[in-house]
């Protein structure tokens, strides 16, 4: 079995992952998840649905979102083309890392890849124009219990590679209240 090398973060819980590549005059190949792979590498959850996302401008912003229960979403993200800024944030009252942020460069090239437990919020910066991600969740989308953290709240410290002014954002992104304006969703 190939199992991908599994690196811890300063965040409990969260992942990085780097399935293994076999390359050949050809390219690579890679098994970017394995059920069994994964569950022996620490991961052990059950993914219910696969969403893509494509960004045509450098700089576009998306996040921070999570959603509820019972709409809790764990995610493992991975970029197909181009490259992101990715970005987990704790936000699980009585964690000893409540509040704090991790970030890492995923790309096509690298392979990296992020995997967010449920009770943080997510986002990523675009770093290449035409980015492509694609992650898998836990739990279907729901609008009703989709909820969000100002990208940019200065109590989270999260050094994106963007200004707010150069962020391509959409208003509703924007506008979402910062972390001290969070109702108690996660608690340990």
């Amino acid at each position: 079995m190939n199992l991908p090398l599994v690196e811890t973060t300063p965040l409990d819980g969260v992942l990085q992952i780097i399935p293994r590549r076999f390359c050949d005059d050809r390219g690579y190949f890679c098994e970017s998840y394995n059920r069994q792979a994964f569950e022996r590498a620490g991961v052990s959850c059950e993914f219910r649905q696969d969403n893509q996302s494509l960004s045509h401008q450098r700089n576009t912003v998306r996040g921070l979102h999570f959603q509820i229960p019972p709409f809790a979403q764990a995610k493992l993200i991975r970029v197909l083309r181009g490259a992101i800024f990715d970005v987990a944030v704790d936000i699980r009252r009585g964690s000893r890392s409540y509040g704090k942020s991790f970030g890492a460069k995923l790309s096509a090239e690298n392979g990296l890849q992020l995997f967010v437990p449920t009770g943080f919020a997510h986002g990523f910066c675009t770093l290449e124009a035409n980015t492509e991600v694609l992650y898998k969740v836990t739990a279907p989308y729901s609008r009703d219990h989709e909820r969000g953290v100002k990208w940019n709240d200065p109590a989270l410290a999260i050094p994106w590679p963007v200004s707010e002014n150069e962020a391509v954002i959409l208003d509703r992104d924007r506008d979402l209240p910062p972390l001290a304006g969070l109702k108690d969703y996660f608690r340990l």
